[in-house]
């Protein structure tokens, strides 16, 4: 054993000091990754091309491996995505046409294999019904999982149609004509260069005064009154509109919901806790919200708007919260706001991104000074304290 963990070590560490002090040399980064899965370290394996595939956005030997990885385990959902994912974010690369390939078939097989599964769910679920409608009279026991298997067969439109349609239940939305149509007309535009186009996408306002956000598979995305407010121009509401959009153009949601079992419950989709932000957010990694930013980025830009909108929002949350930490998931989950700010710039710097294009200032205040209105309208506390305050 002794001389087993020796050789281990013997060839372990001089890869990973490679990698470590040159992580910029693609090779050493797949070989490191190919060694620790060897050695049966397949959750390392995995979380270590998945950091280098978000440093490395560009390097499609990073993506092969990680669906090569994939493809040994089966996991043809997650293959699917991560070869999803370099297309979406290289769509001029040569390789581009490859990995859309690789995306197609590996998601084939997934939806295959998961069909299978839902006919074997449905036996099993008519046999356990049966015994629950005898014990209890309820006769909708067990359905959650059949219908969640059959969403996602669907694909990520349809899962996300039915999650949107129960937040919208839950959660108090912002009714107005004027606000909703600027916030959709910001959305749209965006979407339109996002590079998933079977989506259709839908943007709603929730009525909380939080600077917060949050995705749901297949486009439907929602946005805080508190953003719209906290935001100081329409470049910076796009900002955030953006980062959500590339969350679902990257099936970051999708692919929490479907992780470990095919038949997870559709409220994980749900808020938490009576929160408004969905469990989605909490659940992203670094690397998820890294991924966001850079395509959010790049939507941005594309779509005409000044490329360093969502750049300006993090200075923003960062001043309103200098003196204490940011309470809020959005913020708090994603990597921290320096290293944020240096990789966006790089990006920009390196892309050419002008942030000398639209920033959408008098607009943007219009709607503010609207929203404001419908707020303090919905407050009658607040609007009495302001009425006494005013001069007679």
């Amino acid at each position: 054993m002794q001389g087993g963990s020796q050789l281990y070590s013997a060839q372990a560490v001089p890869l990973q000091l490679l990698v470590e002090q040159f992580p910029e040399f693609i090779p050493g980064q797949v070989r490191f990754a190919e060694f620790l899965a060897q050695q049966g370290s397949l959750k390392e394996a995995y979380a270590h091309l998945e950091k280098a595939a978000s440093l490395y956005p560009d390097q499609p030997d990073i993506q092969r491996s990680l669906v090569t990885l994939y493809d040994r385990q089966q996991q043809w959902l997650e293959a699917a995505l991560a070869a999803q994912r370099f297309a979406l974010l290289n769509p001029d690369h040569p390789a581009t046409p490859e990995f859309q390939q690789l995306a197609a078939e590996r998601m084939q097989r997934f939806r295959r294999r998961l069909q299978g599964q839902l006919r074997e769910g449905m036996i099993f679920g008519a046999l356990t019904g049966l015994v629950g409608v005898a014990l209890t009279g309820n006769p909708l026991l067990s359905l959650d999982s059949i219908q969640m298997m059959a969403l996602m067969i669907q694909g990520e439109s349809a899962l996300g149609r039915s999650a949107a349609q129960r937040i919208s239940r839950q959660v108090k939305l912002l009714q107005d004509p004027e606000v909703q149509a600027y916030v959709n007309e910001v959305g749209q535009r965006l979407a339109k260069v996002a590079g998933r186009n079977e989506f259709e996408y839908e943007f709603f306002v929730i009525k909380n005064n939080n600077l917060n956000a949050f995705a749901l598979p297949g486009g439907k995305i929602f946005i805080n009154s508190g953003a719209i407010l906290k935001a100081n121009t329409e470049a910076e509401l796009a900002g955030l509109l953006a980062h959500e959009i590339a969350h679902a153009v990257l099936s970051h949601g999708f692919r929490l919901v479907t992780q470990g079992t095919a038949t997870a419950n559709l409220t994980r989709l749900l808020p938490a806790g009576g929160y408004v932000t969905g469990i989605l957010v909490t659940s992203y990694s670094r690397e998820m919200e890294r991924e966001a930013d850079i395509l959010g980025t790049r939507i941005l830009a594309r779509a005409g708007y000044a490329a360093d909108g969502l750049l300006n929002l993090m200075h923003t949350l960062k001043k309103e919260y200098r003196n204490q930490e940011p309470p809020l998931p959005w913020f708090s989950t994603h990597p921290p706001t320096n290293e944020r700010i240096r990789y966006i710039r790089g990006l920009m710097r390196d892309h050419g991104y002008t942030p000398f294009a639209f920033e959408g200032v008098e607009r943007h205040q219009q709607i503010q000074a609207r929203l404001r209105t419908l707020v303090d309208s919905s407050n009658p506390k607040k609007s009495k304290r302001e009425t006494a305050k005013t001069p007679q």
